[in-house]
């Protein structure tokens, strides 16, 4: 099971989360590329960490909104859309390959996310700027969803990703970050909750109906207060649970080549 977490989120002098403790627990790092959040200097740090310490590096890419930090969403033009995410990719990969490694996967962030789960249009700009970039680069994402079909039906590999601190509604979308329950902040209940998604497949929602999602990935998100503690926890979790913490196969071979994934 693949452990990641958003990381460089900083912008300029301003610092968010502890990225150098959390790539110490992580195995892939999703790596803000500068529209949502990031700059030239954290990305070049955060890849340079990251490859010293074999852990996959992901294109997150994000809208072209630094003061909402991605999370408002933007009706684009589609072309526009594929062409600030290549822009992203591009960026991420010249640090990684001075620093020896690929950009190994793609990650939409925030309202691109949540967007391109449920949205054909946005979807479907998010598949083509990869397919353009390299159609070998897979998609973490929410499994299920509309990114996840469109990405899968263009011969993209995707890679299913669930929120071990996050809630999840009914169908299998997350609570939105202005509702109640959006963000789980009991330790116990996080961990518990990424267990059973890496064993069982399926993930209980505030009613305590359980919801498919099947995954290769858990998410722990960098900014949440403690964000490192949390992480080492989820790992501790699910190596408990005889679970071997590495980045998936998809992220080890084709154009995340460069990352040698590390195992518990």
């Amino acid at each position: 099971m693949d452990l990641n977490a958003d990381l460089g989120e900083g912008f300029g002098r301003w610092t968010l989360g502890d990225d150098e403790a959390l790539l110490d627990i992580v195995t892939s790092a999703n790596v803000a590329c500068g529209f949502h959040a990031g700059d030239p200097a954290t990305m070049h740090r955060i890849c340079r960490a990251a490859v010293s310490r074999g852990v996959a590096v992901g294109a997150q890419v994000g809208y072209r909104d630094l003061a909402g930090f991605g999370r408002r969403r933007i009706d684009y033009d589609l072309d526009e859309l594929r062409d600030d995410v290549l822009y992203q990719i591009g960026a991420l990969e010249g640090f990684c390959r001075v620093a020896g490694g690929r950009v190994a996967y793609l990650k939409p962030h925030g309202a691109l996310y949540n967007t391109a789960a449920v949205d054909e249009g946005q979807a479907s700009a998010v598949v083509a700027a990869v397919r353009a970039y390299d159609a070998g680069l897979p998609v973490l994402c929410q499994p299920g969803s509309v990114l996840a079909r469109m990405a899968s039906a263009a011969g993209l590999t995707v890679v299913g990703e669930g929120f071990a601190d996050r809630g999840y509604r009914a169908d299998g979308t997350l609570v939105p970050r202005s509702a109640e329950g959006a963000v789980i902040h009991d330790p116990d209940a996080v961990v518990a909750r990424a267990v059973r998604m890496a064993v069982e497949g399926v993930v209980e929602t505030p009613d305590g109906s359980l919801v498919p999602c099947a995954v290769e990935s858990i998410c722990v998100h960098g900014d949440t207060p403690g964000a490192a503690e949390l992480a080492r926890s989820v790992r501790a979790g699910l190596v408990a649970a005889d679970l071997s913490v590495t980045s998936p196969r998809p992220f080890r071979g084709g154009s995340g080549e460069g990352a040698t994934a590390r195992r518990v």
